[in-house]
């Protein structure tokens, strides 16, 4: 069982707006005066609200995250945003490999271990995102699908592998209110603690796992309880401030 402090980062995905964000944040930062985190927090927004966060997050305990990285420096790659672009906002994660970028940009476990690459080599802290469909689930392919996606990343930044946080995201869990149970995500997030330890053996129980599929106020205390789930990387609910700081406060036990 790992024993450092737990990671509950929001996936805002493309939602947001001036107001809006003001909004939660400022809910957010009354709620986490009034009962310090006993966790790490980030928040992972959409690019072009990064310089209003940056500015909303000074003095706060929550980190700023991006929903994406490229794995190029600089140069003709129209829409992306580096990680220097990204450092100078002050982002500190930023989410890599995430099933909606695989669904629908092609994403290949070559193009999430670049990516992880490109965070690391800046000092942003990748989350590298793990999942399985419903029917590679059904298909008893569970295993073999998340340790396939994570030996790409650790075939490529294994000599810096316990930097990274991991997220595992049943992408049958996401969105759609059906949850992975305690047990079925403590199960896959062992599997991916034992291949981290054979990477990385002296750094393995150090790594954050973090469980992301459809964790909401209801379901996160007992998927945080789990021995090797070390935080959440939180969808719909991170935009609920109630929400997110009952998950925070969870993740604090």
């Amino acid at each position: 069982m790992t024993t450092h402090k737990k990671l509950i980062a929001g996936n805002w995905k493309m939602n947001g707006s001036l107001a809006a964000n003001e909004a939660l944040v400022t809910a957010l930062r009354q709620g986490l005066a009034a009962n310090a985190p006993a966790c790490d927090i980030a928040l992972c927004a959409p690019a072009p609200y990064f310089a209003q966060l940056q500015s909303l997050l000074v003095g706060s305990p929550m980190a700023l995250g991006a929903q994406d990285i490229s794995a190029q420096a600089q140069g003709a790659f129209t829409g992306e945003q580096s990680a220097a672009m990204l450092k100078d906002f002050g982002v500190r994660y930023a989410i890599v490999g995430h099933s909606e970028r695989r669904q629908y940009h092609g994403e290949t476990d070559d193009a999430v271990a670049a990516k992880t690459a490109a965070a690391l080599a800046n000092g942003i802290t990748p989350i590298v995102c793990v999942g399985e469909t419903l029917a590679q689930r059904e298909a008893g392919q569970t295993e073999e699908v998340v340790k396939r996606q994570l030996a790409a990343v650790i075939h490529v930044n294994g000599h810096c592998i316990s930097e990274i946080v991991v997220a595992y995201e049943p992408v049958w869990a996401i969105g759609t209110g059906k949850t992975a149970t305690p047990e079925q995500a403590q199960a896959v997030h062992a599997v991916l603690r034992a291949q981290l330890h054979h990477a990385a053996s002296e750094h393995a129980a150090g790594i954050k796992i973090l469980y992301g599929g459809s964790m909401n106020a209801a379901n996160a205390a007992e998927l945080l309880a789990q021995a090797d789930i070390d935080g959440g990387l939180i969808g719909g609910a991170s935009l609920k401030a109630p929400d997110f700081l009952q998950i925070i406060s969870a993740a604090a036990r």
